[in-house]
């Protein structure tokens, strides 16, 4: 079994690749909750929907978020009517919104949730929060303190930021299926996410960070940095308000507790030269995912990294 853990747009180009060449019954897709937000009185899961969207094949490839050709009327009615407007929500992106908020407030966790949407849209995997439980990255910040959606949408990630914390982690649980997985997979891969804000969080949530630490699979990491910055976001600048460079040397840093392989973008092939050592080896490919092709190779290139026994079923073989 094929275990990644994922945030949002790089991760989920990951995903997508990993889908084509990782039969569906041996791909677990663990999400982060993080920047999850209640909005219009709806219980919206960027992360989530994302990740379902791409593998469902609806992910607008224009957006990086959001469903194919969607409208925005209900937002612009919603403008007309007063309300805040910074963060969108498509037309049929709200169906999935709303159809969550129902089980949700029918008593459903949010794994339940989640796996019910992801089979309405026929995805096979098994895609799971990082919780059931509310985990909220907090950013102090020089503007105020605000929630992750509001630093990166409403503020477009320009304020500086002092701490990132996760509220209610200490007291949150690993969703069914997550320490289980992590457990019995054959390889485990962290996608190209923002080391801080879509990776973090889950780490956060107690026994994550342990069942990765005594994990019987190799772990490999694919660096969101790319020759000094990172390839979207503010992945760089929050790294360097960790302590840690914006450098692949800074990614492993953020994972030295269990990481095993590293991989970089050709682009840093001399920095990866000096990181290989007895307990990490770090390795070269094209990273950038510009194509349905650059997701599937990068994909193959990270179960062939892991050094993973054949997993039969292979998609696309």
């Amino acid at each position: 079994m094929v275990v990644v853990f994922t945030g949002g747009t790089g991760g989920t180009k990951l995903v997508q690749g990993l889908q084509q060449v990782v039969a569906p019954e041996e791909l677990t897709v663990i999400v982060n909750t993080g920047d999850d937000i209640e909005w219009w009185g709806l219980f919206v899961s960027p992360d989530i929907d994302s990740v379902l969207y791409g593998m469902a094949g609806l992910l607008s490839t224009e957006r990086g978020w959001g469903v194919e050709g969607d409208s925005f009327r209900c937002l612009e009615r919603m403008k007309r009517l007063g309300q805040a407007p910074w963060f969108s929500l498509g037309d049929l992106d709200l169906a999935t919104h709303l159809t969550r908020t129902a089980m949700l407030r029918a008593g459903k966790p949010l794994g339940e949730a989640t796996a019910e949407l992801a089979a309405k849209m026929g995805i096979r995997a098994r895609v799971l929060p990082m919780s059931d439980d509310r985990v909220s990255t907090m950013l102090d910040t020089a503007k105020d303190t605000l929630t992750f959606q509001e630093y990166f949408v409403r503020e477009r990630h320009q304020v500086k930021v002092h701490t990132v914390r996760f509220e209610g982690a200490e007291r949150a649980r690993p969703a069914p299926g997550v320490l289980e997985s992590v457990a019995a997979a054959d390889a485990i891969v962290l996608a190209p996410s923002n080391p801080v804000t879509s990776i973090g969080p889950m780490l956060a949530v107690p026994g994550i960070l342990d069942a990765l630490r005594t994990a019987k699979a190799s772990i490999a990491a694919v660096s969101p940095i790319v020759g000094g910055a990172a390839v979207s976001g503010p992945a760089g600048e929050l790294m360097k308000m960790m302590g840690w460079p914006s450098t692949i040397a800074g990614v492993a840093r953020a994972y030295e507790d269990f990481l095993d392989v590293l991989i970089a973008d050709r682009a840093d092939e001399v920095e990866a030269s000096h990181l290989n050592s007895k307990t990490l080896r770090v390795v070269c490919t094209s990273t950038i995912m510009k194509s349905m092709d650059d997701k599937r190779a990068l994909a193959r290139f990270a179960l062939d990294a892991c050094a993973t026994p054949q997993i039969t079923g292979f998609a696309g073989d």
